[in-house]
């Protein structure tokens, strides 16, 4: 029986635009990773936490992969404890996933060390107890693409439904994070809770056909539906550069380019043919808002989370 684990789990772009706290897809190119060793003692603890984190709580309480393995452990009840390593790739405040990569990282690798090992949903609603530590509520539109790999549709909280959106082959996603902190929490509490009927609407109208386009390999339509009405605009203002940056991916070949997740980082959809100059126009525009930043390039058809080291 294993007793020494490391699982990597990717970041992610949530929202994906049109899809509010309900699409998201994996970012395969960078990730937390955690390593978890068996312990006589019956408790989680957190040994140590490196990589470009800055300061995390070590309590495993309020931390979200601590809290998230705490939360494995009181239901399955192992018998042994968990100590954890946690290496985070994923810059804070960054809006590529980096709470939720170290929460499935977390229970993907306690999970190779049971005797019975969980079943992937329930991973999720683990992982789900994580992320409510950072963003003080239950969503998993970054926590599903993270432990399933690609593009996914989640449906319900209580009882989530995952569904698996195929992408286009000839696709890939820019990811573009400047070099700011940007919180969760903030980002969320600037949000209207009101939506008009129109844009209500239009934004369905948006996700519908955004899916369509996928499901038919439609890059017209993908482009056509890639417009979030919504939040994108409420939340612009808090990037410097953003609208320049959006033009430019879309002057370079870029299908659609919004925020991820909450931001800062900006991501894009592109043909493949045309991805290097959209990451280029990208990088060059907040540049011009003296921003410096961090690319990359990534498939849509990628793994999620998965041991790399036993």
């Amino acid at each position: 029986m294993l007793t020494d684990v490391t699982a990597f789990a990717p970041a992610t772009v949530a929202n994906v635009g049109i899809g509010f706290d309900i699409l998201g897809h994996a970012v395969d190119e960078v990730g937390d990773r955690v390593r978890i060793r068996r312990i006589e003692e019956n408790e989680v603890r957190i040994r140590s936490i490196t990589g470009v984190a800055g300061e995390l709580p070590v309590e495993p309480q309020a931390n979200t992969a601590g809290r998230a393995v705490q939360a494995m452990h009181a239901t399955l009840s192992p018998g042994f404890g968990f100590e954890l390593d946690i290496e985070k790739g994923i810059p804070l405040g960054s809006g590529m996933g980096g709470s939720a990569a170290s929460a499935v990282a977390a229970v993907v690798a306690a999970n190779a060390l049971l005797h019975a090992p969980a079943a992937q949903l329930q991973l999720l609603k683990f992982a789900m107890e994580g992320e409510i530590v950072a963003s003080g509520s239950a969503h998993i539109d970054n926590i599903a693409p993270c432990l399933y790999g690609g593009l996914t549709l989640t449906v319900g909280i209580d009882n989530p439904r995952v569904k698996q959106i195929p992408v286009p082959r000839g696709l890939r996603c820019v990811l573009v994070h400047p070099h700011m902190y940007l919180g969760t929490r903030e980002a969320r509490a600037i949000l209207n809770i009101n939506v008009s009927r129109s844009d209500y609407v239009w934004q369905s109208a948006n996700l519908a056909g955004f899916i369509s386009g996928c499901y038919s390999n439609d890059l017209e339509l993908i482009r056509d539906s890639f417009n979030d009405v919504i939040i994108e605009p409420q939340r612009h203002s808090l990037i410097p550069g953003f609208k320049d940056v959006q033009r430019a991916a879309m002057s370079a070949g870029a299908l659609g380019c919004s925020i991820s997740g909450a931001g800062p980082a900006v991501f894009a959809w592109s043909a493949i043919q045309h991805a290097e100059a959209v990451r280029g126009a990208m990088v060059a525009a907040f540049a011009r808002h003296d921003l410096q930043s961090d690319s990359w390039v990534s498939l849509m058809q990628n793994y999620g989370a998965r041991v790399v080291k036993a």
